[in-house]
């Protein structure tokens, strides 16, 4: 064989080993049950109680792995609540919460510890979506600049609950002003999408067999959210709210891809829950 063959053959190995390899194989997510809200008045979400029967809400918590690293998307209900039976919401009355097992606990089942996760980004700061960031002060934190100034500045968001993620005040954290490129591939984006919170976001992966994929945060709650582009009495700012529905649809329709409301319960309960994953 010449030498010229040898280096041809030795290019073309190279290539299909590479191109076998984690890396590039793109995203894996897994999601996780990190509890329940059940309510019996909507009114509070920019809906009346005819427009959908929907009442419970799913609330989850994911681990994406990519590129070697991993990333906590959301952090689920406060522990607290975990293995309490329904917990009544004293805030809204008629409401209550239930979570069954910790994310503590869905995530040793893929053997991995809180120190192990390196990335933790959040939708926002409520408490449905916190309850066990303190957990993850090791980690570097990632969050929009008007979300940051909001948890920690003078003038506080009377929405946000300062002791389930007070530890993150001290944890690395890479301050975002807008969308944000998690793994500098194009797979995993941060989408700025203010208007529920200052510093609101939603998660988009490009993923190799599920393909393009969307988490909502927390800006449709329902199915009929979106179909309304209602917006909650709770909303930080509803003209941002829409400006953010906007932009999202627009994402949606230019690149094909799904959106998944993280709050569906019908939804949530065909997916295929940790350690099984998405890829």
């Amino acid at each position: 064989m010449t030498g010229h063959w040898k280096r041809f053959i030795g290019v073309a190995l190279a290539g299909f080993l590479a191109s076998c390899t984690p890396q590039n194989s793109g995203p894996k997510l897994f999601v996780m049950d990190c509890g329940s809200m059940t309510l019996e008045n909507i009114a509070g979400f920019g809906l009346t109680n005819d427009d959908t029967p929907v009442r419970k809400l799913f609330v989850p918590c994911y681990l994406v792995q990519h590129k070697g690293k991993t990333m906590l998307w959301e952090a689920g209900l406060p522990l607290d609540v975990v293995g309490a039976g329904k917990v009544d919401l004293a805030a809204l009355p008629g409401t209550y919460l239930e979570y069954d097992v910790s994310l503590v606990d869905q995530l040793a089942t893929m053997d991995i510890t809180p120190a192990d996760v390196d990335y933790i980004a959040l939708s926002h700061l409520h408490f449905d979506h916190i309850g066990a960031a303190n957990l993850f002060a090791g980690s570097t934190w990632l969050v929009q600049r008007s979300e940051y100034e909001v948890a920690f500045g003078d003038t506080a968001n009377p929405a946000f609950v300062p002791q389930y993620y007070s530890a993150l005040e001290n944890a690395e954290t890479q301050v975002l002003d807008g969308d944000h490129d998690v793994f500098g591939d194009g797979k995993v984006r941060l989408i700025s999408l203010p208007g529920h919170t200052p510093g609101h976001m939603a998660l988009a992966l490009d993923m190799q067999e599920t393909g393009k994929l969307v988490l909502s945060g927390d800006l449709y709650h329902f199915k009929m959210s979106r179909e309304l582009k209602s917006v909650p009495v709770f909303n930080h700012d509803a003209a941002d709210t829409h400006s953010s529905m906007d932009k999202l649809e627009t994402l949606l329709a230019e690149t094909g891809a799904s959106l998944w409301i993280e709050h569906d319960m019908e939804f949530a309960r065909t997916l295929r829950k940790a350690p099984d994953f998405y890829r």
